[in-house]
């Protein structure tokens, strides 16, 4: 079905339903991380994000899959780890990745089942048949800027959606692609974060009715433990603080859209991010400040777990798992390159239970190969409350720097005074940056800054064999082509000695 062109058009559906009274809103922020009330930051003003926590279960415990974005939400819509659904990196530009032909995505899925689907805001996947939406704006036909972030904007596209829906009487799968607060790239006088872009108080960067912008001070800010607390630091976050703002009013907006259109009641809200915020040892990381994430969800028929919190463990690969579940969609059974595909990722509806007993709340996994298509990294992790196990499958070279992670005030700082001598004072060195341990394990009770490699500390060695297991076995659940790197060559479903060492 063809969608929007340049003006918003009201269409009626007119085919049968199956599910009824069911839908569900999945609201997924860019480089989003937990500058949140509802986190424990008492330096950000946040009212709405805090009021969705208020009618939500909170996971303390919330991790993407892979810590960047094209991956990341290609994982969100199809439920697979990237090494499995090929989307090794970003779909745009010179990167060009995709995913595989014969990826069952979500809204491919729930199309099949007379479920309507939507998207507003960034989508940045492909290919366009495989993350095929019945309703459509995003940046393939719209400037992203006015799609993702002009949150007026999207609160019309928003609404002609839900009229759509109630005009249908079908459930509906809505997915909501916030672009804040990703970096602005080279937009001078928007700000690094596009913080200016709509504020009305900035000559020549337009004015977005629905966003009563907040500015912070320097020294307004709460410095994450990550991040050397330095005054390039400090305004490099100021700025990104007042581009949550239109983020977190977006929010609200989106959540009154819900509620004015009557599906308040019998929708199902997802609140995620795709990766950790866009600096040092966050975004393209797979430590904690990359893999880690806010992940709310809202359920109407569990009002009981609203406004409480939950250590069990949630992934972005337990989305899909998730919506289908909702929805009592079975996941449809096919192979790619050859091999039987099944979902590792739990449903979450099991977590909002009164005491949630399935071992698979305590582990999450994930997978990264590229971000940009220089920065070749791949990178395995099995992650429990206690522990974390990194495999770095090419720790021989440097970690490579993504372009907004590189131009940017906070890490020029942490360059130019690595270059210069002068103290900095971050939790680790450039170079520790750069050159990784190829096994990397951490006690996350003593050591929950990732500091201290364990994985050649002897009294480790039983955990690090257990863990290593584990994920090994994933991945051959999974049918990962890189799991027998660096030593080995994959031929077949055997991997066979290099002698590479040497």
């Amino acid at each position: 079905m063809k969608i929007l062109a340049a003006a918003l058009v009201i269409c009626s559906l007119l085919m049968a339903h199956v599910v009824t009274g069911k839908n569900v809103l999945i609201l997924l922020g860019d480089d989003v991380g937990f500058q949140f009330g509802a986190y424990g930051n008492t330096k950000i003003k946040s009212p709405n994000v805090d009021a969705l926590a208020k009618r939500s279960l909170l996971f303390k415990n919330g991790f993407t899959s892979v810590s960047s974005c094209s991956p990341s939400r290609s994982v969100v819509l199809s439920g697979l780890p990237v090494h499995q659904n090929g989307m090794y990196g970003l779909h745009h530009g010179v990167q060009h990745f995709e995913s595989f032909n014969g990826v069952k995505s979500l809204p491919v899925i729930l199309q099949k089942h007379d479920i309507l689907t939507g998207i507003v805001g960034k989508k940045h996947v492909g290919p366009d048949t495989v993350y095929k939406f019945d309703y459509e704006v995003t940046e393939e036909h719209y400037d992203l800027n006015q799609v993702g972030r002009n949150i007026t904007c999207m609160k019309g596209y928003i609404r002609n959606f839900l009229q759509q829906a109630k005009n249908s009487s079908k459930p509906f799968l809505l997915y909501i692609g916030i672009h804040d607060i990703h970096r602005c790239g080279y937009n001078g006088k928007l700000g690094d974060f596009c913080e200016n872009f709509g504020d009305g108080m900035t000559p020549g960067t337009g004015v977005i009715k629905d966003w009563k912008p907040e500015v912070y001070k320097p020294e307004d800010v709460e410095v994450p433990y990550f991040l050397p607390d330095t005054p390039a630091t400090r305004s490099d976050l100021a700025n990104m603080y007042k581009t949550y703002s239109r983020f977190d009013q977006g929010v609200g907006l989106f959540m009154k859209e819900l509620e004015d259109a009557g599906f308040a009641d019998d929708t199902l809200v997802i609140f995620t991010s795709d990766n950790g915020i866009p600096f040092p040892l966050a975004k393209t990381n797979l430590y904690d400040p990359g893999q880690g994430e806010p992940f709310m969800v809202s359920s109407p028929v569990h009002k009981e777990t609203w406004g409480k919190k939950t250590d069990a463990m949630a992934s972005t690969m337990d989305i899909v798992p998730t919506v289908l579940d909702w929805f009592s969609v079975p996941y449809p059974q096919h192979e790619l390159n050859g091999n039987k595909v099944g979902l590792t990722g739990k449903s979450l509806l099991g977590a909002l239970k009164p005491k949630p007993v399935d071992p698979a709340f305590d582990y999450v996994y994930s997978s990264h190969v590229f971000h940009e298509v220089t920065m070749y990294y791949p990178m395995r992790v099995y992650r429990t409350k206690q522990m974390k196990l990194i495999h770095n499958l090419n720790f021989r070279a440097p970690y490579g720097l993504a372009t907004d992670l590189y131009m940017n005030p906070t890490f020029l700082d942490i360059l130019n005074r690595t270059e210069s001598g002068q103290p900095l004072p971050w939790i680790t060195t450039l170079k520790k940056y750069y050159y990784r341990d190829e096994w990397q394990l951490f006690n996350l009770t003593s050591d929950p800054y990732e500091v201290d490699n364990q994985a050649g500390n002897q009294d480790y060695q039983d955990i690090l064999k257990d863990m290593k297991n584990k994920l090994n076995q994933w991945l051959v659940d999974t049918h990962d082509p890189w799991r027998c790197l660096p030593d080995d060559e994959l031929e077949g479903r055997v991997c066979y000695p290099m002698d590479n060492r040497k």
